[in-house]
């Protein structure tokens, strides 16, 4: 590795073979990392229209959940098919979101007024930009795109719009609950073994 790749590594990156020796924390830790300030600015900017629109849509508690959970399995997607590859960012979570919005527009008790700014509205960002993760040398992740979108679209379609007061306890719990994950994972990532990166 050069300098590069070993800041990256040791403020969390995702790397497979460091996964693969018991540093499962990285498939937490990279959602909050990002290659350089354009990765970073367009991320957070995503994040802002498209976060913004689905915590207003699912409320503060199901919107933290999705992103971080589909986040994951964007990264868990990474692991398998960039094995052996460096990797940074929060696109996997946001197209989590992008895949949440779009599912829900299909769902029979989506209220109609959210009908036309949910479901197929998001076919054109979804197919432009998985279609330019697979531009060669793009440097984009479409594991944890494609990743992020199918998990989104399987919690979109499975959790109705809006809950009931026993989901929204439920959702709470779960959004705690991966708040203290993404929280114990920067722990271990900062007593982790440096000697395994160097």
């Amino acid at each position: 590795f050069g300098m590069g790749e070993m800041s990256y590594l040791l403020f969390g990156a995702q790397y497979g073979p460091l996964v693969d020796r018991g540093e499962w924390w990285r498939i937490v830790t990279a959602m909050f990392m990002h290659g350089g300030f354009l990765h970073l600015a367009f991320n957070m900017y995503a994040l802002y229209i498209l976060g913004s629109y689905a915590e207003g849509i699912y409320g503060t508690y199901r919107f933290l959940s999705y992103f971080i959970l589909t986040g994951i399995t964007g990264n868990i997607a990474t692991h398998f098919f960039y094995h052996d590859a460096l990797s940074v960012g929060a696109s996997g979570a946001i197209f989590g979101l992008v895949g949440a919005l779009f599912a829900s527009g299909f769902r029979k008790d989506t209220p109609f007024f959210l009908k036309p700014i949910t479901g197929s509205a998001f076919l054109p960002i979804i197919i432009l930009n998985v279609a330019l993760g697979f531009i060669p040398g793009s440097g984009i992740n479409n594991a944890a795109h494609i990743g992020g979108l199918l998990s989104g679209m399987l919690i979109g379609y499975a959790v109705p719009v809006y809950s009931s007061y026993r989901a929204e306890r439920f959702w709470k719990a779960m959004a705690i609950l991966l708040l203290i994950l993404v929280g114990v994972s920067f722990v271990m990532l900062i007593y982790s073994d440096v000697s395994l990166i160097l």
